[in-house]
């Protein structure tokens, strides 16, 4: 086996790797988002406390779930991305891991307020003084932050997607139209996440549409890459 060869098998390996990952982090990511979306009740802070309350195991599995797929999955599946694309386009896979480690250290911040109706119920003796009314709306207020904070994350994000979008349509390991289909993911993240700081209006008229896209070039990228790999790079 020549150098190129081993090189090429190298290459397609983590290619694999790297899908197998994706699906991960997508599948982790779909659960830890039902799990707050049934458990949060939109204007109603005493009816959330009350469903976090009654499903705090399965509340406390969504932030673990979140955990685990930002701190292994997608931290490994970054550093592979841009070791198979470093050698095709630098600037781009340095690019891409950049807004990868930038969105997912945001993402694990964003985590922090989802401790707090938990803390809340641990330290009732230490909130006396607070009503419980108060005590609610804290908790709702830490979710919408929770959620302000997720919002940033896919800011960082739809970078990352552009990225590769663009490395993929520039080199010859990946199909160009899964590369045009992460371009189109990174491009609505992009208009989703600004538009909700710049324009909630336009944002709510948006979703969800708008992050069909996004899920078809990121299931798209995932599968192929777990299915197929990538192609030779001397064909």
């Amino acid at each position: 086996m020549t150098s190129d060869e081993l090189r090429d098998h190298h290459t397609n390996r983590d290619a694999r790797i790297v899908g197998a990952l994706y699906v991960t982090v997508i599948a982790g990511g779909l659960f830890a988002g039902i799990v707050q979306d049934s458990l949060t009740v939109t204007g109603d802070a005493a009816a959330t406390v009350a469903a976090i309350a009654a499903h705090e195991s399965l509340w406390r599995w969504g932030i673990a779930v979140h955990l685990i797929y930002l701190a292994i999955p997608t931290t490994v599946m970054n550093v592979l991305l841009y070791q198979i694309f470093k050698p095709v386009q630098p600037t781009l896979a340095l690019l891409a891991l950049v807004s990868g480690i930038l969105s997912a250290a945001i993402e694990a911040a964003a985590l922090l307020p989802l401790y707090l109706p938990l803390v809340m119920t641990e330290s009732r003796s230490g909130l006396t003084a607070i009503g419980k009314a108060q005590q609610q709306e804290f908790v709702y207020l830490a979710l919408r932050l929770s959620e302000t904070g997720s919002g940033l994350a896919l800011f960082f994000f739809s970078g990352f997607c552009a990225a590769i979008g663009i490395a993929i349509l520039r080199s010859r390991l990946v199909p160009k139209p899964i590369g045009t289909l992460m371009i189109a993911a990174g491009v609505c993240y992009f208009v989703s996440s600004l538009s909700n700081v710049v324009a909630p209006g336009l944002a709510h008229f948006l979703s969800p549409w708008i992050i069909v896209p996004c899920f078809l070039g990121e299931a798209s990228s995932a599968l192929w890459l777990l299915v197929k790999g990538t192609r030779s790079s001397q064909s």
